[in-house]
């Protein structure tokens, strides 16, 4: 076999092989097949996708391109929430230590920023000191002993995703239902899980725009745990604005400790309680999502999220002085405020840019090499619906470099659109899929 026939291939709408599919995954993990050519094919894919057999194939491979995790011998229900990405998304952060505190163990292997949506390590990253790699033995003992590990893949936990996860993001290849499926799933299906709770975003800020897209993924990752032995539910919720105020990576962080802390934003508090209900009653923990609710709600009021939330990053290297006192977090220095126009209703706004802006100001990445600049970032001060008068402040960008403020100023300034209503907010909950 050869790269360039596949590709070719694959280019012109053919199917490939088991045995091609595997040999290429191979292959470009062994360093024998360069990052040029692996591009290629991923647009390939992302242009002419992959049927039910090739989507199989693929998934299957990347899951055992490394080791599989085994927990059955935990003692309690191992559960774990995914999201496809999304816009001031931080739902893992505060979710994660709810759901342990009322004893589900989470195994959560994370990504990092694709495009101009923020990744979960990226924002974990922020907190001084804290680890997000470790080997399946170390991974194994800090579940046993917390209940929770927040990592990434390792190199020997689907090591292929690892590769093909940093080249789609600088290849333009990010929005292709298969990839994302097959990324999701390889990763969590290696953590030897018994139930997945998924979020597929859909909206502007999504890489689903549209519903069909996003239920079609959402569709396709259920079957595929399922195939695989794992319960697997997802919820489609929506990202045409922002979820929360904040956008960024220490900003999240911040964010995430005000919820666990019993405040937050009304939007990340009900979707967070959402996900966190369905992975209480799939634990069998609680029998329904109402009561399950409260259990959270418990784990709120009671502090047993946030010492949970402590523990974990004390056992991963952090330093847990964040948790009190936040200024030990990275700040850029210099703010910026986007003001209203003119008086009226908030019409519009819109995620997408405002992601694409906090990336120009180096909260995400353009190409897989670049660095985050942790400090950077944004504060929604109004969303779709709210009142505002003339002058009032939009939004306020954190910035420390002059030059990407000016590419992402008129990005955020175009993200809001004032006008004489009426309007609404739109669901954050669309659909499930069981």
């Amino acid at each position: 076999m050869n790269a360039v026939d596949l590709i070719e291939r694959k280019r012109d709408g053919n199917p490939l092989t088991g045995g091609e599919i595997a040999w290429l995954i191979a292959e470009y993990t062994a360093d024998r097949i360069p990052d040029y050519q692996m591009s290629a094919m991923l647009m390939a894919i992302f242009v002419n996708g992959l049927d039910a057999a090739e989507l199989a194939v693929w998934t299957d491979v990347m899951l055992h391109s490394g080791e599989i995790l085994d927990f059955s011998d935990v003692g309690v229900p191992v559960i774990d929430k995914h999201s496809t990405g999304g816009v001031g998304d931080k739902v893992s952060i505060p979710l994660a230590p709810m759901v342990a505190a009322c004893g589900i163990a989470v195994p959560m292997i994370s990504g990092r920023g694709l495009g101009h949506t923020g990744g979960t390590l990226d924002k974990l990253e922020t907190i001084p000191g804290f680890r997000t790699d470790f080997d399946p033995p170390e991974f194994r003992r800090l579940l046993e002993r917390h209940g929770l590990v927040l990592a990434g893949a390792s190199e020997s936990i689907a090591p292929a995703d690892r590769r093909i996860y940093a080249l789609r993001d600088a290849t333009g290849t990010v929005p292709s239902t298969p990839l994302i499926a097959s990324s999701i799933m390889s990763k969590k299906l290696a953590e030897g899980i018994d139930a997945l709770v998924l979020d597929v975003k859909v909206g502007r800020g999504a890489f689903k725009r549209q519903l069909d897209e996003a239920r079609a993924l959402a569709r396709t990752m259920v079957d595929i745990g399922k195939g695989h032995g794992v319960t697997t539910v997802a919820f489609i919720t929506d990202m045409n604005q922002p979820l929360g105020r904040e956008v960024g990576n220490a900003s999240e962080i911040v964010e995430s400790i005000d919820v666990l802390k019993g405040g937050g934003p009304t939007d990340l508090i009900e979707i967070v309680h959402v996900l966190g209900a369905e992975m209480l009653v799939l634990g069998g923990v609680e029998p329904d999502a109402s009561a399950a609710r409260e259990r959270l709600a418990g784990a709120i009021a009671s502090g047993a999220a946030l010492e949970k939330f402590l523990e974990v990053i004390a056992a991963q290297g952090g330093d847990p002085r964040v948790v009190e006192n936040t200024s030990l977090l990275a700040a850029a220095s210099e703010e910026h405020a986007i003001t209203a126009p003119r008086s009226g209703v908030v019409m519009r706004c819109d995620a997408l840019d405002l992601g694409v802006a906090a990336m120009r100001l180096g909260a995400g990445r353009v190409t897989k090499e670049d660095r985050i600049d942790p400090g950077v970032g944004l504060t929604v001060e109004v969303k779709v619906g709210a009142q505002v008068q003339a002058g009032d402040t939009l939004a306020r960008l954190r910035w420390s470099d002059s030059a990407r403020l000016s590419e992402a100023l008129p990005l955020a300034m175009r993200a809001f659109e004032i006008g004489d209503g009426p309007a609404s907010p739109p669901p954050l909950l669309h659909e499930e899929v069981r």
